[in-house]
Parts: structure tokens; sequence; C-alpha cells
């Protein structure tokens, strides 16, 4: 059984990340297989030798991703053990209309000054289709339809769409003709071309790569071992275990679903072992696993785009973002620890798990390469690309003497077990490259609709009318930005959600928080939309981590999801607490001690929100107590020494209210059903 629910798990995953079909041709696997591993080794090479502009590396690198999107992905109805015929005409027609740019480049740059000819606009054209149809195949059809309509936008002008809105409500222009948009989003490079691509095709390549070769290499089941062998005999050791198990893996890992089945495999079972029920154990894994982009130094593709959005270093994006994913989870183990409470859970027995010591020593060396990834990063200060591939050649020779020694102590055979390392080396440049799939096809259709915002000026209109919608309070604003963007997500992975927001909504926060007189540091509204972005991952009805989790727990991913989501509201309120008071991303902190009150009482607002949203601190909550610990943590929303302390306050009197409960009589216990 629990082979098969792993399998079933696995192939979410496969069918979700890097494709689903599994030719029965041994000539078409081998393909496959060939086309991902020249993917990423074209990628090392462009990266350590640096020859190629930005746009001709996005043009093979947009190539590569279209013939693995067509090849790789079959249709929803399409067969899966063969490659159609279908499929070899789009991957190809896809691959010639990317790579068209770089064959012409010198005429379309130099001869044309950019503009197009008949010829530029059909392959332009050509490459508009294709890219819809490879993202509706890949991602669904919210992107492409986004898409479609800011390209209609462009072509029409708002008054041929929406012909009786006020002119002082929304931007207008006349539209623009075919071959202007074909030339925005093909030629020049703020389109198709334009940011995101340019980010994908150099460091976000490199660290899924990097995290790929770890992956193969043992460290996630490593990382499930130590958390183990930390964490399993506490109360409800299984879900702490399963938080930093899923926190570690998400350090190498920028998919949400993928961590859900690395760790899940291991974690689900043995939460429902000592008590959880199914749909709990699941919701805890995908809560865990959804928050792990949110961890540096690897926070999925998004992260790295938004660095170069907002034109900072990497390295300095990692440390704003640094204290809000700890804070969230640290939350995210007291929620736990409440459920646990809730339902009289214990751990395992010490016997049962792996002694802490040797378990640490076995898998020490995995910690080399990711601290020298975080040295040349931080210390040095070299570019992400180049701490990336430094790293990576790093995890390669570790591979190599890893599998050697294994080969000689386990076999004698010094040969067979560098044989050995050369294919797990292989199949982490074959896993790097499908896991790129998705994030290339995204980024490059979401570079449309950036192109069609820059082109229309359609921030300007959408300011407007968020304006007139939320009378200028800036609250409103976030809480229809935040809905906005969780909507979003529930048709679009998250690296396309948060350049969408980014391009519409972050510029419009920006505008309206100014005009309300509030100081409010970019990096703090683009981490705003991008966290909501990443809860976008276990939003019902779609909330592809909560199926993953379902299949391994035997739950209803619904119910997972809509659990999940729960357990991720303390997520939700950080966002806003961020926003309101900058300090929390070490901007502007001043002496360490001001830090170290900022974040404590962003912490204690935390566990206040987790106890309101749980109902349980030291017994179970009334109603008025949760009304009472809500008020609590709104209080340290915003900073300001009198809230702070007035919110520090209501929450000592519920502590010393449930110490006096808890003395005149013994709470009501867990209903049995609850016991799992």
């Amino acid at each position: 059984m629990v082979d098969h629910v792993t399998a079933e798990a696995a192939d979410i995953v496969k069918s979700s990340e890097f494709g689903a079909r599994e030719p029965r041709a041994t000539w078409q696997r081998w393909l496959l297989i060939g086309i991902a591993v020249a993917w990423s080794l074209f990628q090392i090479y462009a990266s350590y030798f640096g020859t190629l502009n930005p746009q001709k590396i996005g043009s093979i690198h947009l190539a590569f991703g279209f013939a693995l999107a067509f090849l790789a992905y079959p249709r929803k109805s399409g067969p899966k053990d063969r490659i159609p015929w279908y499929d070899w005409i789009l991957a190809i027609a896809s691959v010639v209309a990317a790579l068209y740019i770089l064959v012409d480049y010198y005429n379309l740059t130099a001869v044309q000054g950019g503009v197009p000819i008949p010829r530029d606009v059909w392959f332009g054209t050509a490459l508009i289709a294709l890219l819809a149809i490879a993202a509706s195949r890949i991602v669904g059809f919210a992107l492409p339809i986004i898409a479609a309509v800011v390209v209609l936008y462009a072509a029409t002008g708002p008054a041929g769409i929406i012909p009786l809105t006020p002119p002082d409500i929304i931007y207008l222009h006349n539209g623009y003709s075919w071959s202007q948009i074909v030339q925005q989003l093909f030629i020049t490079t703020e389109g198709i071309w334009g940011t995101p691509i340019q980010v994908s095709a150099t460091f976000v390549f490199l660290f899924v790569l990097f995290g790929a070769l770890l992956e193969k290499a043992g460290a996630g089941q490593y990382f499930v071992d130590l958390a183990y062998s930390g964490l399993g005999t506490f109360r409800g050791g299984p879900a702490k275990a399963a938080v930093v198990a899923s926190l570690l893996t998400g350090v190498i890992s920028g998919s949400s679903t993928a961590n859900v089945v690395t760790t899940g495999t291991f974690t689900i079972p043995l939460m429902k072992r000592v008590g959880y029920p199914a749909v709990k154990a699941g919701a805890t894994e995908v809560a865990a696993s959804v928050n792990g982009q949110l961890m540096p130094p690897i926070m999925g593709a998004a992260a790295f785009i938004m660095a170069t959005f907002l034109n900072i270093p990497y390295s300095q994006l990692v440390i704003y973002a640094l204290v809000p994913a700890v804070l969230t989870y640290l939350g995210l183990l007291f929620v736990v620890h409440l459920e646990a409470l809730k339902l009289d859970l214990k751990g395992l027995p010490r016997a049962e798990l792996p002694a802490f010591g040797p378990t640490f020593i076995k898998g020490v060396h995995y910690l080399i390469p990711v601290a020298f990834l975080l040295y040349e990063l931080m210390w040095v200060k070299l570019t992400p690309e180049r701490s990336a591939l430094n790293a990576t050649f790093a995890l390669i020779v570790l591979i190599l003497i890893q599998e050697t020694y294994n080969g000689w102590r386990r076999h004698g055979n010094v040969g067979a077990g560098l044989w050995h390392g050369v294919k797990e080396v292989f199949g982490g440049l074959e896993l790097g490259a499908r896991n790129m799939t998705t994030i290339a096809i995204a980024t490059a259709a979401a570079g449309i609709i950036v192109g069609m915002v820059t082109m229309t000026n359609l921030g300007y209109g959408l300011t407007q009318v968020l304006g007139a919608l939320s009378g200028g309070h800036v609250w409103i604003v976030l809480i229809l930005s935040a809905l906005t963007s969780l909507i979003m997500g529930i048709g679009l992975p998250t690296t396309a959600n948060y350049i969408v927001m980014a391009a519409l909504v972050a510029p419009v926060i920006a505008t309206l928080s100014s005009a309300a007189g509030m100081v409010v540091p970019l990096v703090a509204i683009h981490l705003f939309v991008f966290y909501f972005g990443i809860l976008a991952d276990d939003t019902p009805p779609v909330g592809l981590a909560a199926y993953a989790a379902a299949a391994i727990s035997r739950a209803d991913p619904i119910a997972t999801g809509v659990q999940g989501f729960i357990y991720d509201m303390r997520t939700a309120i950080l966002p806003f607490m961020f926003f309101f008071n900058p300090q929390l991303l070490l901007i502007d902190v001043g002496s360490w001690y001001n830090a170290a009150w900022v974040i404590l009482t962003a912490l204690i607002g935390m566990l206040a929100f987790v106890s309101a949203t749980q109902g349980y601190l030291l017994t179970r909550m009334r109603w008025y107590e949760r009304v009472v610990m809500l008020v609590s943590a709104l209080l340290m929303l915003k900073p300001g020494g009198l809230s702070d302390l007035g919110g520090i306050g209501l929450l000592m009197v519920v502590i010393a209210y449930h110490r006096w409960r808890s003395q005149s009589g013994p709470s009501a216990p867990a209903p049995q059903s609850a016991r799992g």
C-alpha cells in the first residue's frame, strides 16, 4: 500500500513538475534524456564563458523548454507512452520560432534597427501562439487567458473593450497595430525576452540544477533523518520533524509539490501513527512544504526575478527575507504543538529513531556545498549566477567522491563506484532541466503580460480603479491585492503569479501607499505579493501540493487543502507585519536591541494569532478569548511601544486566565474522533 501511495503522489509531481510522458520506444526515452542533459550542459557552458548576450541565451533557453514542453508533457487526453505526430510538429515549429532571434539577430538589430519586416511578424506571431499552447499544456489556461486579455487590451484600446468606462477611472489609448505588438513582445527585451526569462536562463537554472544534484546526492533523505533523530521523541514529534525536514528540503528545492513528496512519504505515515488524523497529517506537510519557497538561500525562481526587478543584489534580498521566513516556520511549529496538545499526542520511542550524533555525522558532507554557496553569495559577494555555478562544480566533485568511496567500501570496486557517480551526475543534469521546463515556459508567457503593461501603461489604469474602489485606504488596497494574488495563484504557478502581480499590482500599492503618506520600501511591497502567491499553492480547489499530500495520507484533497490553508493563515499575517513594520526585514533597524525587540514582538504577535486560529493556548479557548488573542496579534502588527505593550499585556491576561481555569478544573477532553 505504501509503495502504491508513494507512486500515486510521485505521479502528481511527475505530471506537474517534469512531464508525465514515458515513451515505450527506447530511442524516444533517450531523446528526452539527451535534450534535458544537453540543456543543463548548455546553461553551464553559457554561464562559465559568458560570451552570449542575454537575448541569445534566452532564445536557446526557450527552445530547450519548448522541446521538453511538447515532447515530455502530453495533452490531457494525449498518449503518455509515445510522442504523437502533432507534438513532433509543435516541438519543431516552436524550436524554430524561438531560435529565429538567434539566427537573424544581426539583421534585426544592426540592419533593421529593431523595426520588424513581414517575415519577423509572421515568426513572432507563431512564437506567441506556440507559447500560449505550451503554457496552457504545462501551467493551465489561466496564464494564456490573462496574456490574451492584455494583448487584446493593447490591440483595441479600452474604449474598444469597455466604451462606457469614464476616462478619469482608467487610462485610455487608441490601440496599437499588430506589428507594433509583435515588435514589443518578440524583438525588444521588454516582452518575451525580458527580465523574467533572462533571469530564468541564467541564475535560476543554475540554482534549480544545484538543488537537483543535491537531491540526487541523497541530501533530501539526510534532512528527513536528521529532523526525526532530533525531534521525533517530542510531543507530536513526527509533525515537528516534518516541519523541520520540509524547511531543510525547501532550502534546496523551489517546488512545493516536490517537497511534499520528498519529505511527506516518510513524515505523513508517522504522523498518522502517533495519532494525527489523515487530513491534518497531510495538511501539516502541505503547510511546511509550501513555505519552503520562503526560506533562503534558494527561494524559488520568483525570488531571483524579484531581485532583478528591484535592482538589488540577491544576497541582500536573502537578508531581507530571512527573519519572516524563520518566523513563519516557528509559527508552524507552534501550530503542530498546539494540535498535539489538543489531540493529546505523544512522540515516538527513542529506540525507534536513529541517534542524532551518528545521523548528523553520516551526511554532514551534504552541508559543504550549501555552506560554500552561502560563502560565495554572502561573503565573497559573487553574483548569484557565479556562486551557483561554483557550488554546482563543488557538488559534482562531492558526488563523484562519495560514490567512489561507497563503491570501494561496499564492493571493493572503485571503478564501479566512480561510474555510478557519473550516472548520478547525469541524472541530476536531467532532473534539473526537467524541473526548469515549467519555469522557462511560465516566465516567457508572463513576459507577454509585462510587455503589454509597459506598452499600454496599464498599471496607471489599475491604480485609478483600485484607488476608486478602496477610497485611498491602504488596508483595503492590501486586502484586495492579497485576494487577487490568491485567486490568480489558483491557476498560475508561483513564478508567473509573482511576475503578473509585480507588473500589475505592486506599482499600485506603491503609488497609493505613497499618496497616503506612508514610506514603504519597495522590497516590502514585492515580498507582500510574493508571499500571497506562494500561499496560493495550497489554496483549494487546485493546490497541487494538497493533492500530493492527500495521495500519501489517503485523505480528501480538498479537505487537506482547506486545513493546510488554515495552518498557513499564520503566514498570511506576516506580509501585513513587514508592510507596516519594514524593520522586520532588517531595514533601518538601528541598534541590535531594537532589532531584537522588533523580532520578539513580531514572534509574540505571530504566536498570539496562531493561538486564536487554533483555539488553544494552555487549554481550549472560548470565543471571547480568541477575540482577545486576535486583538493582541493585531496590536503588534504595526510598530509602536504602546501598541506592542498592549498586545503583550492582552496575551499575558489570557495566559493568567488559562492558568486559573486549569487550576479550577480540567478542560474538556478532546473528542474521541479527533484522536485519529
